[in-house]
């Protein structure tokens, strides 16, 4: 191992880790992917790296753990790793509920340790010049987002238990949730919520400044190619943004996440845009739509 290189554990060998994380994490000049842990050893064992037997036994290996597993199991491994003093790459949401999200948080700050919440689309060049396009003019009124696609109908994510019980807004949610309130400020409220069928999520969102924003939602739609628009309009008229085909491949972006988690971990820097506890106020306002929902 080169001096400085992080010893990165990976947790989960779904599609997801053998697609981004795996690679990125191999492929990285600062990181190095030293261990994998998986429920399914026969899968861990196609992404490079040694199998190890137990999460005990990864956390013995690495500086840091990057989790490619679903909510409910990355809460209380996070938590462990933090207390253990590792560095976490974390997936969102953050964990299973809002309590446990804060205890991940909690046991994060305690530790003094790095974490950056997997907003991938937050690392594209594109997004970055779009939010700057925002944030360089001011008397923006609201915003409004679609991201409608049909990864729960066939696909490598189809298969998911938590991605169908939770639909678009565990899934997509998050990273609608982190973009609209880096574009036009913090989101303090869900003023209207509504899941239809199939799978079909629209939400009313107000900002701290005043401004309010719309979201519709689905992963369920015969939609192709994936339909990914996000807008802001005010005073200076609009500013567009289409994630689409021609969008930073995840890949590209994941690489650009390692980047400032080397940073972070060398630097002893816990502060980032997209930390854990930024994954846990996104978490809170998609709570407050999930309530909404079902009350």
């Amino acid at each position: 191992m080169g001096a400085g290189v992080v010893r990165v554990g990976l947790v989960g060998a779904g599609p997801w880790a053998t697609a981004v994380h795996a690679p990125g994490l191999a492929g990285h000049p600062g990181t190095e992917l030293t261990a994998v842990w998986a429920r399914r050893p026969e899968a861990a064992a196609e992404l490079g790296a040694p199998v190890v037997g137990d999460f005990d036994e990864l956390l013995g290996l690495v500086d840091a753990v990057a989790f490619a597993v679903p909510p409910a199991v990355q809460g209380e491994l996070a938590i462990r790793a933090a207390e253990a003093g590792k560095h976490v790459i974390l997936e969102k949401p953050v964990a299973a509920s809002v309590a446990e999200a804060e205890r991940v948080v909690a046991a994060v700050e305690r530790a003094g340790v790095a974490s950056i919440v997997v907003f991938i689309r937050r690392f594209a060049p594109e997004v970055v010049s779009w939010l700057a396009e925002i944030h360089a003019r001011q008397g923006w009124a609201g915003g409004s987002v679609r991201w409608l696609s049909g990864a729960l109908l066939g696909g490598a994510y189809s298969h998911s238990p938590w991605r169908h019980t939770g639909g678009a807004l565990a899934d997509i949610g998050p990273h609608v949730i982190d973009l609209l309130d880096a574009a036009l400020g913090p989101i303090t409220d869900v003023l209207a919520a509504h899941r239809g069928k199939p799978d079909i999520w629209q939400l009313l969102l107000q900002h701290e400044a005043g401004p309010t924003s719309t979201a519709t939602l689905s992963m369920a739609l015969p939609t192709r190619p994936t339909v990914t628009e996000l807008a802001v309009f005010g005073v200076n008229d609009l500013a567009n943004l289409e994630l689409d085909g021609r969008a930073t491949p995840a890949q590209d972006s994941y690489a650009l996440l390692l980047d400032d988690f080397v940073q972070m971990v060398h630097s002893g820097s816990t502060t980032h845009r997209v930390n854990a506890a930024r994954g846990l106020h996104v978490q809170r306002i998609l709570d407050k739509a999930l309530r909404l929902t079902t009350s």
